[in-house]
């Protein structure tokens, strides 16, 4: 297996040091996946300001770690589905949408959560290529046209850190193993 480097900030240069001291203060420690990604610069600062970016889209907060949490399940990204879980809770989003969530099956508490968790799911699941009918019923649940777009941001946010946690296989902050997960087998 290949390894990647995991850079602490005072092993990386100056623009990069302060990215990852920015991120420490945000979370209150620096994630590893960001760690993983300041090996290239680029990288982390385009999934910095797409993240940025998609804390201002129409959501609020809760929905927002939902949709991460839905496409990083979709994805099959171990860490990210620990980050967005152990965030969801901070936030206040009910065990019942995290667990849901989690193993891919429907919220039943909150229809306008299980239509944004399956809007969202569909959306990475079909490449883009949801239908009608799935649009549909998303809209029907009381979203709108802006937000189906937002969605497409944030899928775009959980390319960048999945496929990166999948190459790097990232191992977890200590912070977020209690809410370890393990993909199921496709």
């Amino acid at each position: 297996m290949t390894e990647f480097a995991i850079l602490e900030p005072d092993q990386a240069d100056q623009a990069v040091r302060q990215l990852l001291e920015e991120a420490g203060q945000r979370f209150g420690f620096v994630p590893n996946v960001l760690k993983v990604m300041a090996t290239a610069p680029a990288l982390l600062e385009g999934y910095l300001a797409l993240s940025g970016l998609f804390d201002r889209t129409s959501f609020t907060p809760a929905e927002r770690q939902l949709i991460l949490l839905a496409l990083s399940r979709a994805n099959r990204c171990h860490y990210c589905v620990a980050a967005h879980s152990t965030v969801a809770r901070m936030l206040g989003l009910s065990e019942e949408a995290i667990a849901a969530t989690r193993e891919g099956r429907a919220i039943t508490q909150d229809p306008r959560l299980e239509a944004l968790r399956r809007f969202a799911t569909a959306l990475v699941d079909r490449q883009g290529f949801v239908t009608d009918r799935e649009l549909e019923a998303f809209l029907a649940a009381g979203f709108d046209k802006r937000q189906v777009l937002e969605i497409v941001l944030a899928a775009g946010l959980k390319l960048l850190s999945n496929y990166t946690n999948h190459l790097a296989h990232t191992p977890l902050d200590e912070p977020l193993k209690p809410a370890a997960w393990t993909p199921p087998q496709s």
